[in-house]
């Protein structure tokens, strides 16, 4: 083995090494249990606190910061230094004793619709791109080909041992054999497909089109899904940030897990514009196929859902109820009581681009007094800058930390 590749290796080893002696911390011990009671609908000591950079991360670690250049090996350094800055940060970012490998799967077509999808670049460093969608007439559906997803057992072997001879006596490498948490999301896929403004304009003038559209992408989804129950290796994904929650359910009388014993998140940001009855329609009734073969469900994200409560909370085994900003917290909390788990989720560029942080704390602890006595989350996702305030995050996490525990009496 080459020596700097041996080098590299050490460096990967003792950022393990770090982590896995903050997973035993008793405050790590304590993130989780929090994260645990308010999914359960118990009562937490505090409300979860929790944020997540995005695009932030070219700010607080940038790629030239890492030391490794075998591109396995970077990857894991930058996974490991991310979570080391989140606990510096101060949020409720659990830390868990073990490490997951991801199972490979391979998919026909290589490029899975059966069409390419296109987008237009940005002319500009964070700038916006836009659509470039490949079926642009109603002859371009035929082309769409239903994707068939194969476990690759010899690929993914590979990667656990390869995994486990680097870290295993570090902490614990387990395999993770799906679903996808985002496995009902299928809004994204139809604006790649078809475009975000065509796809608006079809609900209109072409509804059968926009069914064919919805039901071709169920279809996909739904075949995915069968790939991962009938394999019975399914591995419960309830231990990441937002969902991490006491295990759903009970096993199988062999020991092996099902998708009721997992999470499904989902949203519908691409059909926010549209009217309830349209969203319904063309997109939930679609996702409540999808919902009930899961144990619990997330819905929501950053689009107002106000208008759009009687479905939301129509859906099956709904557990966690989005709050964005868009949505605004008087119109959820006028609808749902203690049936459901709030996720409030606060707007980035209220948080990042002040530089006085008097208005972050009052729009906190003007949230948190209305959710006293509810079981929610705080999180502030979607971040794409700091603005230049680098300790933003930081002082975030400290006030909502502190207003959390302020208002965490029921």
């Amino acid at each position: 083995m080459k020596k700097d590749v041996q080098c590299e290796r050490q460096i990967v080893r003792s950022l393990a090494e770090i982590l896995a002696e903050h997973s035993k911390e008793k405050e790590n011990e304590r993130i989780i249990q929090r994260w645990k009671d308010v999914n359960a609908l118990r009562k937490p000591d505090r409300a979860p606190v929790w944020c997540r950079p995005v695009g932030c991360w070219k700010e607080l670690l940038p790629q030239e910061a890492l030391k490794c250049n075998d591109p396995w090996l970077r990857g894991l350094e930058y996974r490991f230094r991310q979570l080391l800055i989140k606990k510096e940060i101060g949020d409720d970012e659990p830390i868990m004793p073990y490490f997951e490998v991801n199972a490979i799967f391979d998919v026909k077509p290589a490029n899975i619709w059966g069409v390419e999808v296109g987008k237009h670049k940005p002319t500009s460093d964070g700038g916006a791109w836009a659509y470039d969608p490949p079926l642009k007439t109603e002859a371009d559906f035929d082309n769409l080909i239903v994707p068939k997803h194969s476990y690759n057992k010899q690929a993914t072997n590979e990667l656990l041992e390869k995994t486990h001879e680097l870290l295993g006596d570090i902490m614990d490498v387990r395999l993770q054999y799906g679903p996808d948490f985002d496995s009902a999301t299928m809004g994204t896929a139809a604006a790649d497909l078809r475009g975000l403004e065509q796809m608006m304009m079809d609900m209109i003038a072409q509804p059968k089109l926009m069914h064919r559209l919805a039901k071709y992408l169920l279809e996909a989804q739904q075949g995915k899904l069968d790939i991962w129950e009938k394999s019975g290796m399914i591995t419960p994904n309830n231990n990441m940030p937002m969902l991490l929650s006491d295990p759903i359910g009970s096993s199988k009388a062999d020991g092996s897990f099902s998708l009721s014993n997992c999470w499904c998140a989902a949203n519908s940001q691409e059909f926010d514009q549209v009217s309830a009855s349209m969203w319904e329609e063309f997109c939930l009734n679609y996702q409540k196929q999808i919902f009930k073969r899961f144990g619990y469900v997330c819905y929501g994200c950053c689009e107002n859902l106000a208008k759009k409560l009687d479905g939301v909370l129509s859906i099956p085994n709904l557990r966690i109820l989005v709050c964005s900003a868009w949505t605004g917290l008087d119109a959820v909390l006028a609808r749902v009581d203690k049936d459901y788990c709030i996720m409030w989720r606060q707007k980035a560029s209220d948080v990042v681009f002040p530089d006085d942080i008097k208005k972050i704390r009052q729009d906190l602890e003007e949230g948190l007094k209305k959710l006293k006595g509810q079981y929610f989350q705080v999180v502030l996702r979607e971040l794409q800058t700091l603005c230049d305030h680098r300790d933003r995050l930081h002082a975030w996490a400290d006030i909502a930390k502190e207003l959390a525990a302020k208002y965490a009496s029921f």
